[in-house]
């Protein structure tokens, strides 16, 4: 049996036998129990009745959180010319085109959103194998491919998110950091909810929500009310 720190162990305890709390009562446990020596990031998971095994049952897609992650996130854009010029200009970290490409095929990804243009697909999709397991991987369906350069740049830094279900049907994301007011919280995570919600495909059959958690990097889950986490 796997034996807990006092910290971890307090933090479970603190938990226990707490369900289906409403969003604004997990959020605040949450917060309580957050001990990290740094800002810990707040965890949604929710588990979809889907398999995505099935074409007509996978969810992905994009959400704009009110609030913001609270992360820095690093951008990095495949574009030539003008368009290159556009995205440094929106505040992308790294611009480039073959030289990026073999940057990355080295083993050297320091970013955490993959833009390109439509032009330079063919020199991205040599790297399907290295980009698509990290979800990474430009797509034109979550405006990740796209000459609009400088907007997804900026909507990347200003708190965009994307979701992908799992092979389990679970879909996993950050909406936050415990330094956040709570009501700031409350609102990124029915932002998302929401969003997961009207992404709901076509082939999906039965109850399509089925539970959502909350935590924090370092503490425990909570259950929260689906009804709660769904109000907008």
């Amino acid at each position: 049996m796997a034996k807990f720190g006092k910290r971890t162990r307090a933090a479970r305890e603190a938990v226990a036998g707490k369900e289906n709390l409403s969003v604004e009562d997990a959020v605040a446990l949450i917060k309580a129990n957050a001990s990290a020596k740094f800002d810990e990031t707040v965890e949604i998971a929710m588990n979809l009745g889907v398999d995505p095994r099935h074409a007509d049952q996978m969810v992905r897609g994009v959400v704009g959180l009110p609030n913001g992650t609270g992360k820095d996130v690093r951008v990095a854009v495949f574009a030539r010319g003008a368009k290159a010029d556009e995205a440094t200009a929106a505040g992308a970290d790294i611009v480039g085109a073959e030289d990026l490409m073999e940057t990355i095929l080295s083993g050297k990804i320091d970013f955490d959103r993959c833009i390109a243009t439509p032009d330079m697909m063919p020199v991205v999709g040599r790297l399907g194998k290295v980009l698509g397991p990290r979800n990474l991987m430009p797509n034109p369906k979550v405006g990740t491919v796209t000459m609009d350069v400088a907007t997804a740049v900026q909507a990347a830094k200003g708190g965009e998110v994307q979701f992908k279900v799992e092979k389990a049907g679970v879909v996993h994301a950050g909406v936050g950091k415990v330094s956040f007011d709570d009501a700031k919280l409350v609102e990124n995570i029915r932002a998302f909810v929401g969003a997961v919600s009207r992404a709901k495909p076509t082939g999906a059959k039965g109850a399509y929500l089925r539970k959502v958690s909350l935590s924090s990097t370092m503490g425990p889950g909570v259950s929260v009310d689906l009804a709660s986490a769904s109000a907008e």
